[in-house]
């Protein structure tokens, strides 16, 4: 590819600079994420309880339709109790080892 050829969707600096827009256009906090009533209510009671306890949360598992706000709720309850988050898809695990292999800090 030369130097004149237009910026294409896989350039990562347009992929990153979507990525930082999309993080900038999301709730950070609960209070702030709209709908699902039902959900933040409960949600917000699991966290209260979670940050008076000093602990995390036992499990929490966001399911549904895509578009429904899972990865946003669950970026928002990492931002609530001041921990990163690291996000992968079904697809992306092939194997039994490939999630242990995410979630392990690199040596």
């Amino acid at each position: 590819m030369n130097d004149s050829s237009p910026q294409g969707v896989l350039d990562s600096r347009i992929q990153d600079e979507e990525s930082a827009l999309d993080r900038s256009l999301r709730p950070t906090r609960l209070e702030d994420f709209v709908g699902q009533g039902a959900t933040k209510e409960h949600l917000s009671i699991i966290l209260d309880a979670a940050q008076a306890r000093s602990e995390a949360p036992d499990h929490l598992l966001f399911a549904g339709s895509p578009g429904l706000g899972k990865t946003t709720l669950a970026n928002i309850v990492a931002g609530e109790l001041g921990v990163n988050m690291r996000t992968t898809s079904g697809p992306a695990l092939e194997r039994a080892g490939d999630l242990d292999d995410l979630l392990r800090p690199s040596a």
